[in-house]
């Protein structure tokens, strides 16, 4: 399977997605989106765009969230390196409120 699948416990739509990567001779290579896998574990989310950041040692990125009708989801990679990816759960009368 090239990828694995959590969810965060008590924080209900965030998911931690594991690529696999695949080694050999060549070099390396690994799938890192895949609309049917998605699906398939019950991420219905349409991603329609990617960005690409990258920031030094010690930089904050920022918060970021949308409301209705331009809200969107994040899907978040680290390509090199750790990042420590903090989530907040503002929807008032969600179980998760307030949680991180």
């Amino acid at each position: 399977m090239p990828f694995t699948f959590n969810r965060v416990e008590g924080m209900p739509g965030i998911v931690v997605i594991e690529p696999q990567s695949f080694r050999d001779e060549r070099g390396s290579f690994m799938e890192t989106y895949s609309f049917r896998k998605f699906r398939e574990f019950g991420i219905e989310d349409n991603f329609v765009q990617a960005n690409h950041s990258r920031s030094y040692k010690g930089v904050l990125r920022g918060l970021h969230y949308q409301l209705e009708p331009a809200a969107q989801s994040k899907l978040v990679r680290c390509a090199h390196g750790e990042v420590f990816d903090v989530v907040v759960d503002i929807r008032k009368g969600s179980p998760a409120y307030a949680r991180w």
